[in-house]
């Protein structure tokens, strides 16, 4: 596939993945290796194993690219540096794109949300993040990509979402710290924020009227689709690397910022 600008190709450059093997991880994955990306993929539970290993396989099959998985969840930061140890193993001339889909939604009014469900949101949605950032920064290549998937709900006014939102909102912060920080290294670092997507990770914290209210406030009175955001992360990965620092809103008219 041709891009516009040949400086752009990502033809046998090496991605890591979190979540790299369903939903939307597992659709960025399939779509870097049509433009000749290597993929190491992250995925968390035994569980995922068999239909880890075989989308790695049709992956290698079709797509004629380098592909591993990793499996393991994600708690601590010796996690996410093993993580990263082991794909530029299997790399063997480092990572070029990293791109951090792990996250864990909430729903629940801000007076109820106990200790313990507080601690683990911050775990998965702002320390894992900030560890990935930081390792991806002293590691990636010179004029790599750093990606962190957020959420449009940073832009949204709304009840039941504190410690999504709370937990969410410093990954901004630390991708546009790093975007200054590696630009003499030509890194760009960036995050989308799609709106609610039609995935499992939706589903079991809204009610049927709450999700028929949010396909009336998109262009298209639907959710976000995994189809949606794919193209904009490999654009942020290919052509888009003179954008930095940001947060792409990415959800129909759900939030704007």
């Amino acid at each position: 596939i041709e891009l516009y600008s040949k400086d752009a190709s990502i033809e046998g450059k090496n991605a890591l993945i979190t979540g790299g093997t369903k939903n939307l991880g597992g659709e960025t994955a399939e779509e870097l290796a049509k433009y000749g990306s290597n993929l190491f993929l992250h995925y968390h539970s035994d569980e995922e194993t068999v239909s880890a290993e075989e989308f790695v396989e049709s992956l290698q099959e079709f797509h004629g690219v380098k592909a591993a998985v990793f499996k393991g969840p994600l708690d601590e930061a010796k996690d996410v540096t093993r993580l990263f140890t082991e794909a530029e193993q299997f790399f063997g001339n480092g990572i070029d794109i990293a791109i951090n889909n792990v996250g864990m939604v909430l729903k629940k009014p801000l007076t109820e949300i106990q200790p313990e469900e507080w601690e683990k949101m911050d775990t998965v949605n702002n320390k894992i993040a900030f560890f990935f950032i930081q390792e991806a920064a002293k590691r990636i290549n010179r004029g790599g990509k750093i990606v962190s998937i957020v959420t449009s709900l940073l832009a949204a006014y709304c009840p039941g979402y504190a410690a999504y939102q709370g937990t969410m909102a410093p990954v901004e912060y630390y991708s546009k710290t790093a975007s200054k920080e590696l630009t003499l290294k030509e890194v760009s670092v960036n995050c989308v924020a799609p709106g609610p997507m039609d995935t499992p990770f939706f589903y079991p914290q809204e009610g049927e009227q709450d999700v028929e209210f949010y396909k009336t406030m998109s262009i298209k009175h639907r959710l976000t689709e995994t189809t949606d955001i794919v193209p904009i992360i490999r654009f942020l990965v290919t052509e888009g690397y003179w954008i930095t620092g940001q947060t792409i809103f990415c959800s129909g008219g759900f939030t704007a910022r």
